[in-house]
């Protein structure tokens, strides 16, 4: 079973976070959140409070096929001045795993220096951003191992992208219908 980190800081985007969780669960990948200090409840953007399986220092890495930051932000501020996040950006990015970042999060990406030519993120993000080829028009974006995404309206779209790709088209197809995203996560 494939396993993703997802790294929950306060000030996240509770719709982004929430709906990829959803879909990676339902899809068979096992979901990590991790909190960034050793407060288990994490209150988001909008007031939400979450609660998360462990401190991200107690994540072995290597068990890990992805990692996935949500966007908002406090929490993607909070992502890129993290020296964990940050070194768990590069380390993954060394070993060709795959990095995924939605709404303004690929900030965090580019602060660890991960963040390729060819992204996308919340308009606006990318003036914050010293990387060419951000694409505006397109709801998911894989570049090399990194996959970035838009914002809240396409957290669904993401997380479906994600699980074609560490499980299989065939159960991302049958996500798709059965959250009847088939004409919005084309």
């Amino acid at each position: 079973m494939p396993k993703v980190l997802i790294p929950i800081a306060t000030g996240f985007e509770e719709i982004e976070a929430v709906n990829i969780i959803d879909v990676l669960r339902r899809g068979g990948i096992d979901v990590i959140m991790a909190s960034l200090t050793n407060e288990m409840l994490i209150k988001g953007a909008n007031g939400i409070v979450v609660q998360c399986d462990c401190e991200i220092t107690s994540v072995c890495m290597n068990d890990m096929d992805m990692i996935v930051l949500p966007g908002g932000w406090g929490g993607t501020n909070a992502l890129a001045s993290d020296v964990n996040v940050q070194r768990i950006l590069k380390e993954m990015n060394a070993k060709n795993k795959w990095i995924g970042a939605i709404c303004a999060a690929p900030f965090a990406l580019f602060k660890a220096g991960v963040l390729k030519a060819g992204y996308t993120c919340y308009p606006s993000v990318e003036e914050q951003i010293d990387v060419d080829g951000y694409q505006e028009e397109d709801n998911v974006v894989e570049t090399d191992n990194i996959m970035t995404s838009r914002g809240p309206a396409t957290a669904i779209c993401f997380g479906l992208a994600i699980v074609k790709k560490l499980v299989s088209d065939e159960m991302s197809e049958s996500l798709r219908g059965g959250l009847l995203a088939q004409s919005c996560c084309q």
